[in-house]
């Protein structure tokens, strides 16, 4: 199975702003539609289309989420074509109850340590640096 690096890579690539409050680590905002599947405490399987609201290097934050998800259960994420597994570390119920936000993290065994997370991964700061570069010549 691919690693957490690749998917979190792709949902990252696809971000569009950064989210201005500091936390422990810098988290991107970026509303994409994912899918989660898994096995819930009975052990029926599930498959349910979600969106993110911000990721960083090591997580995500999911919303829309209708399936009560059980902290410390395991989730296969999907974006695109990139899959990695990801443990429930909280969850959160939104408005009347029916839909909660919840929040993953990347098992730290897995190698996250691989992502690219500074500002030139970044869509603005690939931006700049390309006008830089074409203003230098380089």
């Amino acid at each position: 199975m691919p690693s957490p690096n690749q998917a979190l890579a792709a949902l990252q690539a696809h971000a569009r702003s950064s989210v201005g409050k500091q936390r422990r680590l810098d988290r991107t905002k970026a509303v994409l539609p994912v899918t989660i599947s898994g096995s819930d405490s009975a052990g029926n399987r599930y498959c349910e289309l979600v969106h993110t609201l911000d990721l960083n290097r090591t997580g995500v934050r999911l919303g829309a989420v209708r399936r009560r998800l059980e902290v410390g259960s395991l989730v296969l994420l999907q974006y695109r074509q990139h899959k990695a597994e990801f443990r429930v570390v909280w969850t959160r119920p939104v408005g009347s109850g029916a839909e909660q936000q919840v929040g993953l993290e990347a098992d730290a065994q897995k190698g996250l340590r691989g992502l690219d997370t500074g500002p030139t991964n970044r869509p603005q700061a690939r931006e700049v640096e390309a006008s830089r570069r074409a203003t230098m010549g380089t």
